[in-house]
């Protein structure tokens, strides 16, 4: 396990931290105990705070957790789930979401978590691939399920929370005793716990196999990322999504894990409804995308004279943060952003602790303790200070231990799994510089970085400076396919608010912005062509799916060709 002292340090205690630390990976190792079962006994401590946007609101302490999560591993039992089925949790945040994944872990089932925003198509591929048994779901995504679930032969059950179903979660729950020797189950550290399909951002979407330690490998950076996470008080708030890595391993598995309390919202995500939740429940810790801290920003500059807020960490991850953000971050809210690296695969590996060590503008961090990270080249050498490669783990730590963090395998999919790997390093698919002082620079994702006129070019910089425009909400860079160069630079640019992108306003706009970033970045690298969206694609992790813009400017071409 690791240490969550909070004593008082020197200005840079990275090197004594990373060298210091060893991984103890307990052989046997279980979710549902650590989270759930080790603080059920302490009368009254909450575990989740509710609220929709109804203004609904209720308390979970880890008793009830605990309780309701042995009577649904009851339920489930019941209806044939066994050890290693994928059960499918199509849940928002919400009390039920987190005794859904408890109660699997109690039977040594694997978790699959879902969206509710995904369409009957997402939803097919997913519950076909991983041929989940059981899905439990509310009323936002009961119809999607249902419209599929003839063509998915292998779910025999649908469980409905607060909606009509086939099994209904009260009559369940109201039928089990929560007896745990019916119910649980001896699990090991390797054994599967969670099926989590990536984002498919650059491709089709594959299922990452996290073993039970997986939680365990993502706690040193979430404890540093956190400012030592917990301390007396703490309560935690994200509004990542808990069926994806960001909200579920960032979130609120870690938040059970040291038994604080986490608010679960369940509604969709403004400015406004940030703050005003982080005023009424006293959030101190959260993981904020980077587009929804630009969102904070533009809407509200100065959130200090309309909230009072009790914040003291921040951490954020998905794209680079940017200067712009991080300087409105230690300005405006008096906190320095500890962004954040990491994958579903192996997650947590690389960021920042602005209370342990200086974080810099601009940079992804250190790799934080407990993980081996470096750049590589395309044949896998090491690459050089200053040189850029690709970011990847290494099986093992420093002292030769293995790193608990990595995912087993991909579902069904063991080229890909293998493809994954050079030798011993795992590679990410996103390019970084590491500078001679360990910190990590992030250039994009591989597949983004692109050739204009000669010149290699990566998005970030160039959105990052669009986004310091007041005009400007958020950006995202493509090339678009040019004769003579190659390509060119464009950008897609979300407004902010009021302001006019049409017409004469919007072509001198254009021009601003252009010479905007000319005058802060090369000359190669101010956008060519401009473009104004009202929204930019989006995973439902937060990230700018520029490969949809891509394919969106080649048909284009395609159809003037």
């Amino acid at each position: 396990m690791i240490s969550t002292s909070n004593a008082a340090g020197a200005a840079d205690e990275y090197d004594a931290l990373y060298r210091g630390f060893h991984w103890h990976v307990p052989p046997d190792f279980n979710i549902a105990r650590l989270c759930a079962e080790r603080w059920a006994g302490d009368a009254g401590r909450v575990a989740i705070l509710y609220e929709d946007d109804a203004g609904h609101t209720a308390t979970l302490t880890y008793s009830d957790l605990w309780r309701d999560a042995r009577q649904l591993a009851q339920a489930l039992r019941r209806h044939g789930v066994a050890r290693g089925d994928r059960v499918a949790i199509v849940l928002p945040q919400r009390p039920e979401t987190a005794i859904a994944h408890i109660a699997c872990h109690l039977l040594g089932a694997v978790a699959m978590p879902l969206s509710i925003l995904f369409g009957p198509e997402a939803l097919a591929y997913r519950l076909q691939d991983s041929a989940a048994v059981l899905a439990i779901v509310d009323q936002a995504a009961a119809d999607a399920v249902a419209a599929v679930r003839a063509d998915c032969p292998a779910l025999k059950r649908v469980l409905g929370a607060g909606c009509d179903g086939e099994l209904d979660w009260d009559a369940e729950l109201a039928l089990s005793d929560g007896r745990l020797d019916d119910v649980a189950v001896a699990t090991g550290a390797g054994d599967p716990a969670i099926l989590i399909y990536t984002s498919g951002t650059t491709g089709a979407p594959k299922g990452a196999l996290l073993p039970q330690s997986a939680l365990l490998g993502n706690l040193t950076g979430f404890v540093a990322s956190q400012n030592w996470f917990p301390q007396d008080g703490d309560v935690f708030w994200s509004p990542a999504d808990w069926a994806w890595t960001g909200g579920l391993m960032d979130a609120l598995l870690p938040a059970l894990y040291f038994g604080m309390p986490i608010v679960g919202y369940r509604g969709r995500f403004s400015a406004e409804t940030a703050f005003r939740l982080m005023e009424k429940y006293g959030v101190t810790n959260t993981f904020l995308f980077p587009t929804a801290l630009k969102m904070m920003m533009k809407a509200v500059p100065a959130p200090r004279e309309q909230y009072r807020l009790k914040l003291r960490a921040i951490m954020s991850a998905g794209e680079a943060v940017g200067d712009a953000v991080f300087g409105w971050g230690q300005a405006a809210l008096g906190v320095t952003i500890n962004e954040m690296f990491g994958q579903t695969e192996m997650n947590y590996i690389v960021g920042n602790s602005a209370g342990r060590w200086p974080a810099r503008p601009g940079s992804m961090g250190r790799p934080y303790p407990g993980h081996r990270v470096a750049v590589i080249d395309d044949a896998g050498n090491l690459a050089a200070p200053g040189e850029m490669g690709e970011v990847a783990l290494h099986r093992t730590d420093i002292h030769g231990h293995p790193d608990p963090v990595f995912f087993l395998g991909y579902w069904n999919n063991a080229a890909a799994t293998e493809a994954k790997y050079s030798g011993d390093w795992c590679r990410t698919g996103d390019l970084a510089v590491q500078d001679a002082d360990g910190y990590l620079w992030y250039q994009g994702r591989a597949d983004d970085m692109f050739k204009a006129a000669g010149y290699r070019i990566g998005p970030s910089e160039i959105e990052n400076c669009l986004v310091k425009h007041p005009a400007v909400v958020n950006a995202a860079v493509i090339p678009k396919p040019d004769p003579e160069r190659g390509n060119v630079v464009k950008a897609f640019i979300v407004l902010a608010s009021g302001v006019r992108g049409d017409g004469d306003a919007g072509r001198q706009l254009v021009a601003e912005l252009q010479e905007h970033v000319r005058g802060k970045l090369a000359p190669y690298e101010y956008p060519k062509e401009i473009e104004f969206l009202d929204a930019l694609p989006m995973t439902t992790t937060g990230k700018v799916q520029r490969r949809v813009l891509r394919e969106m400017e080649a048909g284009r071409g395609a159809s003037a060709g």
